[in-house]
């Protein structure tokens, strides 16, 4: 089946989070959203005729994965990154987030430290501060446009004076993001391996969070982390879902990865009578996404990377005040502001009032995303090519002015 990903569909109305919640979130209606991680495209066409089919079974109770929905994700595991995995190491949750929120209660006390690698996905700050843990920046390094691991810091991290290596107090796991948001950077496995002895070494445990995985750019390919080796498999926990992948993050439906089964079962028992399962029509969707997604994934990618080809181009030729860093995957792309000479605020405002565009601030993602924004080009070329002549007349009208 040919899918048109060109085509504009309006989203206004319809209790779109993205297109519907600008005037409250950016102060105006006006604008062209490109921030939340939300597709403007409609999802593959076996996704909606099975969640057809569920509906036509007029029975909507409680509801447990079945086997060819966990067969699904083995399935799946195998055959895009041959990574065997036994299905008892599955366990489903309502979305990554909620599973982070469990991942780090499961794994520390009050008061313990969670790594962070900064510029960090937001929603990584309250899940380390709602657990009352304390964070520690592992701030990634900007190399020639290209940013890296800084891993003489992060190993500074287990060892600085007064901190102790045992007990309450220490650094006990580290949220790691591959491929990166909103840097998008897909980290290579011997950058992986060299993070992980670092982690596993010191007695800690990496949760990596691998949302993003299958949503790369040409020649890239992702090494899931605990598919490494064994005392990698089991020294995390993997947090995959087909969300961001086939654009279904309003069903909720994610499958979190623990071979380990103490942490298994520790994770089991810190989301008990708090995080539920997923409902019935998040599984249906992702056992459909699973099976019969990919000539609609195949078509998605090759119109990203199209889109982020026309991207880079224009900015290189038409606004070279903003600089892209080019993206190993995602769908979001971090855009290097710093040239504009503009604060924060000031910065947020260009994009919002001036270009009429809703991106979301750098700042966000921590202190190093200070003068840098975040695109989603997730949506059809002529909204882009929309949004790119509104920043480039915006950036040409102050010039003008200087």
């Amino acid at each position: 089946m040919k899918y048109d990903f060109s085509q504009h569909y309006n989203r206004k109305n319809t209790d779109c989070l993205k297109w519907d919640l600008m005037e409250s979130f950016f102060g105006s209606d006006d604008l062209i959203p490109m921030w939340v991680a939300d597709m403007d495209f409609p999802v593959a066409q076996p996704i909606t005729d099975a969640l057809k089919k569920r509906v036509e079974h007029p029975f909507y109770g409680y509801t447990q994965p079945g086997s060819s929905v966990i067969n699904s994700v083995v399935d799946r595991l195998k055959r895009k990154f041959n990574w065997d995995i036994d299905p008892e190491w599955i366990v489903f949750t309502p979305g990554v987030v909620p599973a982070l929120h469990v991942a780090v209660r499961s794994l520390t006390h009050p008061g313990d430290e969670v790594i962070l690698q900064e510029p960090s996905y937001h929603p990584f700050f309250p899940v380390v501060n709602h657990s009352g843990c304390k964070i520690v920046d592992n701030a990634l390094k900007l190399v020639n446009g290209r940013y890296e691991i800084d891993y003489n810091d992060l190993e500074q991290k287990f060892h600085p004076k007064a901190r102790p290596l045992q007990g309450p107090g220490r650094v006990k796991t580290i949220i790691f993001c591959n491929p990166h948001n909103p840097v998008g950077r897909l980290w290579q496995i011997e950058e992986i391996i060299r993070m992980g002895e670092i982690i596993i070494d010191n007695d800690a445990v990496v949760i990596s969070d691998e949302i993003h995985c299958e949503i790369l750019f040409k020649g890239q390919k992702h090494t899931p982390f605990a598919s490494i080796s064994e005392e990698f498999e089991q020294n995390s926990i993997v947090c995959m879902s087909p969300s961001k992948t086939f654009n279904l993050a309003g069903l909720e439906v994610s499958s979190i990865i623990i071979p380990n089964k103490k942490l298994r079962d520790n994770f089991i028992n810190s989301r008990s009578g708090i995080v539920p399962n997923p409902t019935l029509f998040g599984y249906t969707a992702m056992e459909a996404a699973y099976t019969f997604g990919d000539e609609w994934l195949e078509q998605l990618l090759e119109y990203l990377q199209d889109n982020l080809n026309y991207l880079i181009d224009y900015f290189i030729n038409k606004i070279p005040k903003i600089k892209v860093i080019k993206p190993d995957g995602t769908y979001l792309v971090w855009l290097d502001c710093r040239d504009l000479a503009l604060n924060n605020n000031s910065l947020r405002s260009f994009m919002r009032e001036n270009a009429k565009v809703g991106l979301e601030d750098g700042f966000i993602f921590g202190r190093s995303g200070s003068g840098f924004m975040r695109m989603n080009i997730a949506c059809p070329r002529s909204i882009l090519e929309d949004a790119l002549k509104r920043i480039e007349h915006a950036v040409n009208d102050v010039d003008h002015m200087i």
